[in-house]
């Protein structure tokens, strides 16, 4: 017998949850596009996305996803024949490697594998070794979705210094942003990507970039930029439309500023507390399950987890065995392993993830965690006893003392 009747949970990384009050807002008639309050309230998003990027630089608003801001991100620094070194750790780093090849930009990966944060001391060492300064840019992303390994921006800043080299550091944080902590400016990033659909908690379609005075002189010098993905016109615009390179995706933006309304109605210091919190309550619950079968989470060390995603194994076939059951029988939706294995090798079934990013609270952590405990029992799967008693005590505590940062 099905229990999946009822309103469905999404707990997969992006797209995220949808807010009613997100929601709400979209639901509305096409506004004048040329004149009024459209106008109006597109102005008063852009000083609330650098608030939450936590900077004092131009941002950019594109109608497109993640893979479109990897695009837009390279139009504007690199032309091709130019260089870029690019620390991969996971599905996502390689697919932002993958799209400057694509543009005729050259390529140096460090690669890291699946199980392990970036190394600064790697990043230092090639750019050490670029002693004609051919690298215009170093690529990383903050956290990536796939593998669910959060990198140490500030640290890959540091070691580019001790290295003396002036290459852009570019820092994908679409899974990141508005759910672990970033420090754009004091960092020192000079580009950053994000997309709506996960920490700002509106549906897919809207890309942001955020970049330095430093990255707009390396785009100044370009012979040419792709007219759509130039942000220059898009953060100068001489009308409203060239916010957009064209019409504007109206009702994204009324849903963005919900968004934004209530993530600094919260503060962004308890949001990033908040999902710190929920996320060590997930991670006590499979460090439980693990106790007694194969469950296991991608990245050991908890420091460098992401505390918007976690990626875990749990062999083959059970991770598609537990999703189809969470989904069937408990309406709860588990993310599939990305990355981790081709989906034409049996072993992809043996992966899967959790979402916990944007719109979460303790009521939705435990329901989703005591619905994969019960996936577990009702299929057999071996387990550790108490995963739902040891989230039930992080969330606990978490409530009985400040939020930690």
């Amino acid at each position: 017998m099905s229990l999946a009747q009822g309103r469905p949970y999404l707990a997969i990384p992006g797209p995220s949850v949808m807010p009613d009050r997100v929601l709400r807002e979209m639901h509305r008639a096409s506004p004048n596009i040329y004149e009024g309050d459209l106008m109006e309230m597109t102005a008063s998003l852009f000083p609330d996305l650098r608030r939450v990027a936590r900077t004092q630089h131009n941002v950019a608003i594109y109608i497109c996803n993640g893979h479109g801001m990897w695009e837009a991100s390279l139009a504007n620094i690199a032309a091709p024949g130019d260089r870029v070194l690019v620390a991969v750790n996971g599905n996502f780093g390689q697919g932002w490697a993958d799209t400057a090849t694509r543009m005729g930009i050259e390529v140096d990966i460090l690669e890291h594998g699946l199980h392990d944060s970036i190394d600064p001391a790697r990043v230092a060492e090639a750019l050490t070794a670029d002693t004609a300064h051919q690298i215009k840019a170093v690529l990383s992303v903050h956290v990536d979705t796939s593998t669910s390994i959060r990198n140490d921006i500030a640290a890959l800043r540091r070691a580019m210094e001790e290295a003396d080299h002036p290459a852009l550091l570019m820092v994908d944080c679409i899974a990141s942003l508005a759910c672990d902590r970033f420090e754009m400016d004091d960092w020192g990033v000079d580009v950053v990507i994000a997309a709506s659909q996960k920490g700002l908690m509106t549906p897919p379609g809207l890309g942001l970039m955020f970049f330095s005075p430093k990255a707009a002189k390396v785009r100044d010098g370009l012979v040419r930029v792709s007219p759509y993905w130039d942000w220059a016109p898009r953060v100068d615009p001489q009308n409203y439309s060239q916010h957009f390179c064209g019409t504007a995706p109206t009702h994204h933006l009324f849903g963005l500023r919900a968004a934004l309304d209530m993530i600094h109605e919260e503060g962004l210091e308890h949001v990033w507390s908040r999902h710190k919190a929920l996320a060590r309550a997930l991670w006590a619950a499979c460090d439980a399950w693990g106790q007694g079968g194969p469950l296991a989470l991608n990245m050991p060390d908890p420091h460098k987890r992401s505390h918007a995603v976690t990626a875990a194994r749990i062999g083959a076939p059970n991770a598609s065995r537990l999703r189809q059951w969470c989904e069937g029988q408990a309406g709860v939706t588990l993310g599939i392993g990305l990355g981790m294995a081709p989906p034409t090798d049996p072993a992809w079934h043996g992966f899967f993830r959790f979402g916990h990013m944007g719109h979460i609270n303790a009521h939705m952590m435990l329901g989703l965690i005591a619905s994969v405990e019960a996936g577990l029992k009702a299929l057999d799967i071996p387990h550790g006893p108490g995963g739902t008693a040891a989230a039930a005590q992080i969330i606990a505590d978490a409530t009985a003392s400040p939020p930690v940062v």
